[in-house]
């Protein structure tokens, strides 16, 4: 970036045309007169070098002074450099990974998938935020810790499938409990778990209403999400003589006690009953929990004034040298 401190005294180069002008008028052609008889001997003399470039001295002067008014205009380069501050939202995923996932009310193929592939897509359009990923059923295990490495906690994330049968079921407070242990020493401005699951608490220590005050206490917002179509939905099932078919089950979400988690902890409480809707809900979320940045920006700048001075200054110099020696006058 290049600007000038003092551009005023820019517009004293508009005199320089006019002391050009006025330099040829007067020195533009010899004003000395002599007579002779006769001048043939005398043109073919012609002009010397040195009369050819006696102008240069002028020439000089003007260069010079031209400099001088830059180094006066103060020319300056400069930088720019900005300071970027960021309060980031610390964000726990917490999915259930219980059987009754697999049912294929979702599309492209089931819940589960769909809540992956959803998930995803809200990652990769968060940044400055740590994430971090718990999974839970019958039990709950945390899936990756707070991260910033995007590229990790994706991998964790394809990795993820339903609970076998030793750990089936949904416990959903202890969903909770290990979300907010990822989450209490968290130093963010906001803190977040959102919590999908597509059923009733049937399992674990802790009762959700009791998670969820504990992460009121703690000042971590929860917003839940009830994955489900309403009335029935196809449950794949193995079967030892027909093999793998699919039987209609009733969807049974406890959206009372979702309402009530949200609730507690000044969150809220979202219905996704297809994939475009929960889509739809991951967007929302994502416009409520906005990480704030702020840029300040200034511009440092370097003085390039003396190398304009130096110059003119040696070509003042020049100028001087040559009309005390070459171009000297003798009177």
């Amino acid at each position: 970036m290049y600007r000038f401190a003092n551009p005023e005294h820019l517009y004293l180069l508009l005199l320089l045309p006019v002391l050009g002008y006025w330099y040829y008028k007067r020195y533009g052609k010899s004003s000395g007169k002599i007579r002779f008889s006769d001048i043939k001997v005398i043109k073919r003399v012609g002009r010397t070098t040195k009369q050819h470039l006696r102008h240069g001295l002028f020439i000089l002067r003007l260069l010079f002074l031209g400099l001088l008014i830059l180094a006066f205009a103060r020319p300056q380069s400069g930088s720019k450099m900005r300071e970027t501050t960021t309060e980031g939202v610390d964000i726990i995923l917490a999915i259930d990974v219980s059987s009754s996932m697999l049912a294929e009310d979702f599309k492209p193929k089931n819940r589960l998938e769909a809540a992956k592939k959803v998930a995803e897509e809200f990652i990769m359009g968060r940044q400055n935020d740590r994430m971090g990923m718990v999974i839970f059923a019958g039990e709950s295990f945390t899936q990756c810790p707070l991260t910033l490495d995007y590229g990790v906690l994706l991998t964790l994330l394809n990795e993820i499938k339903v609970a076998d049968q030793e750990w089936d079921g949904t416990a959903i407070g202890m969903g909770i409990v290990n979300a907010v242990n990822r989450l209490r020493e968290s130093k963010a401005k906001s803190k977040v778990i959102i919590l999908l699951t597509d059923g009733v608490n049937n399992r674990g220590e802790v009762d959700p209403i009791t998670a969820s005050n504990i992460a009121g206490a703690l000042n971590i917002k929860i917003y839940t999400i009830g994955a489900g179509s309403r009335g029935t939905a196809l449950y794949p099932v193995n079967d030892p003589l027909l093999g793998k078919r699919f039987v209609p089950m009733p969807v049974e979400i406890d959206e009372e006690i979702l309402k009530k988690i949200a609730n507690n902890t000044k969150g809220r409480y979202f219905r996704a009953t297809n994939t475009e809707k929960l889509s739809e809900i991951y967007r929302e979320i994502g416009e409520l929990e906005k990480t704030k940045i702020e840029v300040k920006e200034f511009t440092r700048y370097d003085e390039y004034f003396k190398y304009f001075l130096a110059i003119g200054l040696v070509l003042f110099l020049i100028e001087i040298i040559f009309t005390q020696t070459y171009f000297r006058k003798i009177p």
